[in-house]
C-alpha cells in the first residue's frame, strides 16, 4: 500500500516578490518553502500510514536540484521515500505540463488497488487549484477535492468535502486522487530521530530519461513546448494607502458614514 504525496517548492510570498526587468519572478532571490497546503497533504497521508504500518508515504516533487533540501525536510518529517523529477526538458511548463509530468512520475512509481494520491488544495505561487485534478484525469483515477476529512474504511474512503456553503460526503474506492486544505489536520513537526536520519531513507531522481517511455511524456507535452499558457508578469501588489481611525462615538460614527455618503460609497 503506497500514500503518494505531490509536494512544490515555491516562493515565500510573504516577503517583497523579486522581479527580473522582464517582469517574470526571479526566484533565486527569493527564499522557499514547502506549499503550505501540500504539507497538509503530507499528514494526511502520515496519519492514514499511522494506522496502517504496512503502507509507505512517497513524497514526489518537481523542481531544480536544490528542491532536493525540502524533500529532506519531509522526510524528517516521516514520509518513507522522495522522489525529485527534475531535467531541463521540465523547465518552463504551466499545469497543463506539470500535472503531465507528476502523472508520468507516479505512473512510473506504479499505482496499485489500495494506493492513494494526494495532492494539496494549491499552491500559493500560482493559485490555480489546477495540477491535482489534471493528474487525477490524466490517471484516470476518481477524485475528490477539498478534503476536510478522510477515514479509510475496508479498501475504500469516506471523505467529507468543503463546499462554499456547506459539506458534502463521498465515498470512493482506491486508486484514488485527494485534495487536501489547511482545515483537514495540523502538519506535524520534524522529529529528532527523524532529522538524524534522515539520509537513510531512498531517494530517487527521476529525469527525462527515466520517464520518457512513459506515454504520457512527450517532448511536445512538457516543458514550455507542451504549456499552452505562460506568465505574462510578475509583481509585488501595491502597497494600500494608511487607514483611518474612527472613535466609537455617536459623533465619529455620524462623521464616517457622511464621507462615505459623499464618496458615494453608501
Amino acid at each position: 500500500m503506497k500514500y503518494i504525496v505531490c509536494v512544490k517548492q515555491v516562493p515565500n510570498t510573504s516577503g517583497k516578490v523579486a522581479v527580473k526587468e522582464d517582469g517574470t519572478m526571479d526566484r533565486s532571490k527569493m527564499a522557499t518553502i514547502i506549499n503550505p497546503d501540500d504539507l497538509n497533504a503530507v499528514e494526511a497521508a502520515l496519519a492514514l500510514r499511522d494506522r496502517n504500518p504496512d503502507a509507505k508515504v512517497i513524497v514526489v516533487s518537481m523542481g531544480p536540484p536544490p528542491a532536493m533540501g525540502m524533500l529532506h525536510e519531509l522526510l524528517a518529517m516521516g514520509a518513507d521515500e522522495a522522489v525529485l523529477v527534475s531535467g531541463r526538458e521540465f523547465g518552463g511548463s504551466d499545469t497543463f505540463a506539470t500535472s503531465q509530468i507528476l502523472a508520468g512520475a507516479i505512473s512510473h512509481i506504479g499505482l496499485e488497488k489500495d494506493d492513494i494520491v494526494f495532492c494539496g488544495r494549491q499552491a500559493i505561487d500560482g493559485d490555480t487549484a489546477q495540477v491535482g485534478p489534471q493528474i487525477a484525469e490524466k490517471l484516470e483515477l476518481p477524485q475528490v477535492s477539498y478534503a476536510a476529512d478522510i477515514q479509510q474504511e475496508d479498501g475504500k474512503l469516506i471523505v467529507k468535502r468543503m463546499l462554499e456553503d456547506g459539506y458534502m460526503t463521498i465515498e470512493v474506492e482506491t486508486p484514488c486522487l485527494l485534495t487536501c486544505i489547511k482545515e483537514l489536520n495540523k502538519p506535524r513537526y520534524m522529529s529528532v530521530r527523524g532529522v538524524l536520519e534522515f539520509d537513510k531513507k531512498p531517494i530517487s531522481v527521476f529525469d527525462f530519461e527515466t520517464l520518457k517511455d512513459e506515454p504520457l511524456i512527450e517532448l511536445d507535452t512538457i516543458g514550455l513546448k507542451g504549456s499552452p499558457t505562460n506568465v505574462y508578469k510578475s509583481f509585488s501588489p501595491p502597497v494600500k494607502g494608511e487607514g483611518v481611525r474612527v472613535e466609537a462615538t455617536t459623533d465619529g460614527i455620524r462623521g464616517m458614514v457622511a464621507e462615505l455618503c459623499d464618496k458615494h460609497i453608501v
